[in-house]
């Protein structure tokens, strides 16, 4: 069955978020007077990216709203108690240093370019549409999506099968005329190939070899690998991308 269409994940697939999350951060911590409370700035940042994994964990299950994981994302690296105004405006913040920062990987316009004429393309983020909408126009690809949908006004989030679904039916397409891409092995990797779309798992870090590679998805270090599974991909018998 021949693959029609191209779903992305955003942070960390297309967008740099881990960068610009630290990047922000370091700014962030000298500019709240708050580098000496945690000994090294290494360790500060250790200890956001806990609290962060933690509340977005809760929000991705449904336990919590998409503005009160922010707030205890704030609460929970603070260890302090915050009214929830207090906790908006600290993140509001780190947000300005955290947005200074955003960039593509380099990876990325020109694998949109290779795959523009005979794909289409759209957006299924665990995330808020509010928070991705402008992120992607702030990047100047918004518009090569024609659809972006997002966990939050979904109901729904990846790796349930029907976030997945949710982004076919936008695009009027059965799952196996879909490809998903995306960072995370297990959210978007197994995810989509238990949901039935052709799941590309791009591992950048190298994180991860074959022998404890999740199942299903087909892994590739650099969107540059992209058209080359797209293009050969058959879902049964093609060349293995795993290294």
């Amino acid at each position: 069955m021949r693959i029609r269409a191209v779903v992305w994940d955003v942070d960390d697939t297309l967008f740099d978020y881990t960068s610009a999350d630290r990047a922000g951060m370091r700014a962030h911590l000298p500019a709240e007077g708050l580098l000496g409370a945690f000994g090294t700035a290494e360790r500060a940042l250790a200890r956001w990216k806990e609290a962060t994994e933690l509340h977005w964990g809760r929000f991705a299950a449904g336990e919590a709203t998409f503005e009160g994981q922010r707030r205890d994302r704030v609460r929970t690296f603070l260890a302090a108690e915050l009214s929830d105004a207090e906790a908006d405006e600290w993140f509001r913040r780190y947000v300005g240093h955290y947005e200074a920062a955003w960039a593509l990987f380099p990876d990325v316009l020109p694998a949109l370019d290779a795959l523009t004429a005979g794909y289409r393309h759209a957006v299924l983020s665990n995330s808020s549409l509010t928070v991705q909408d402008r992120k992607l126009r702030v990047l100047g690809v918004h518009d090569r999506f024609e659809t972006i949908l997002c966990a939050a006004e979904l109901g729904v989030s990846k790796p349930e099968a029907a976030a997945f679904h949710a982004a076919c039916t936008a695009l009027g397409l059965p799952p196996g005329e879909v490809a998903y891409v995306g960072d995370h092995p297990e959210i978007d990797g197994r995810g989509a190939a238990e949901a039935g779309l052709l799941s590309v798992w791009i591992d950048r870090a190298g994180v991860c070899t074959v022998r404890d590679a999740p199942r299903g998805p087909r892994r590739i270090a650099s969107l540059a690998e992209l058209p080359a599974v797209l293009g050969a991909d058959t879902r049964f018998g093609a060349r293995s991308t795993f290294r």
